[in-house]
Order: structure tokens, then sequence, then C-alpha cells
């Protein structure tokens, strides 16, 4: 499994180059539509969330840039759809996944190969600010705000914007109990020309315990954002902080 295919050979854009599996290519026409700038980090959100975890496939690590392949990993998945409520860019949808955490200290750290939203001003600030490889995609949820029991969420990304087609699904079941949590939490990305952007994060709110059954189509995904029931949190109303990256 290789990381990324389909970079633009001669990019007109230089978000263009953010690496990232070939469902996050960013084509010339979708590039030559970005805003010129974005708000600066930190940017302070108020989020919905179902994320899940499962056991990392064999091949998930080479989804690593290649510069950070040598580093110890936690070998576990993460994936998320998150609703974001209030941002310095307004309300988006997002899908996102880490096929393994990198072992650091103090703090095991993610990094994200595959994200895309549906908002163009969180597609440049995410590529801009943290190196994040947003692709633009169509999402569906069923649950109102504030409700996300026994909810399902889609996302689709057609092909049409230099990426290649494919798609993600999710039906939750959460528990009833809701436990408070307050999360450091910890991104390495790396920017074009090789870069390391630390980007430390930081989440507050309740949580409940849930399974996920997912559903992943596309070039690459199938491989390492396994379909299936996997254990998992939902997050009715909390906040995240995504800091500059050190």
């Amino acid at each position: 499994m290789t990381r990324t295919a389909g970079l633009p050979e001669s990019p007109t854009h230089p978000l263009q180059q953010v690496d990232g599996v070939p469902e996050c290519v960013l084509g010339d026409a979708l590039a030559s539509r970005l805003p010129s700038t974005s708000p600066p980090a930190p940017w302070r959100t108020r989020v919905q969330a179902v994320l899940w975890m499962h056991a990392a496939s064999p091949g998930a690590a080479e989804l690593l840039p290649q510069q950070l392949r040598d580093e110890r990993i936690v070998p576990l998945t993460i994936g998320a759809f998150i609703r974001y409520l209030d941002t310095p860019v307004g309300p988006y949808s997002e899908v996102l996944a880490s096929p393994v955490l990198l072992a650091r200290t103090p703090l095991p750290a993610s990094t994200v190969p595959f994200i895309a939203v549906d908002s163009i001003a969180s597609l440049h600030g995410g590529r801009a600010n943290w190196a994040l490889p947003k692709a633009l995609a169509a999402f569906e949820w069923t649950a109102a705000p504030g409700e996300l029991g026994r909810a399902a969420f889609s996302v689709r990304g057609d092909g049409t914007h230099g990426s290649s087609a494919w798609s993600v699904a999710a039906e939750v079941s959460p528990r009833r109990r809701r436990l408070p949590v307050r999360l450091p939490l910890r991104d390495v990305q790396l920017a074009p020309g090789g870069r390391e952007l630390d980007i430390p994060i930081s989440l507050a709110g309740r949580a409940q315990l849930a399974t996920v059954e997912v559903r992943s189509d596309g070039p690459s995904l199938p491989a390492w954002l396994l379909s299936g029931t996997h254990r998992g949190a939902v997050l009715p109303d909390a906040r995240m902080t995504f800091g500059a990256p050190r």
C-alpha cells in the first residue's frame, strides 16, 4: 500500500502539494476556487462527533509519510465523523481517519492522510494551517443537532474534484450514560517540503460509549479503514481547540 497516488504533476496551487491518500487529491479546478487566506490557528470550535477504533490492518503503517515510517507505532486505526457547529469559517461536516498512532512520549500522535469536508473555506484552512489533506465531499446526517442516538452518517466523494471516487458510512448505537471527558490530543502532519508540524488539540465535553457499524469504499480506504462493527464513542456536544503547529 502506498500513501499517495495522484498528486498533480504540475500543481497550479501550492496547497495541492499537501500529501494524502488518493481519495484526497486536490484537482486544478477546485484549487482555483480556494480563498486566498484563512483564519490562522488556533481554531476554537464546538462539535458533535462519532469516533471509532479498530486494530490496524497489516499494511496500515505504510500510509505514514516516508520520513515517519521508522518510528515506533501503536497499531490502532481511528476514524471519526464530526459536525462542527461553530468555527472561524462557519459550520461544516468532516470525516477523517488516522491509520496508526505514532508511539511518541508523553503523548501518542495521530497522523491523518484521509480527511474530507463540505466547506471550501475549511478545506483551505486545514491545508494552509496544519497540512491536513482535506478533500471536498457531500455529507448526509440522519440526526438532528444534539441527537446522535441510533444515528446514521454517510459521506461521498464523487471524483469530480480531482480525487478518486469513495464513500464512508456509519451507524452508531450509543449507551445512555454520559461521562465527562477532558483530553489533550496530538496530531503530526508533514508540510510540503517535509517540515514536521506537531499540532496540539484539546477536547472537552461528555461522551457515550458506543458501537459503530462502518462501511468504506474507494481505492485505498477498504484496505485500512475497515468495514465492520467497531468500538467507539459519541460526543453530543463538545469543545475542541486546534492549536498552532509547533
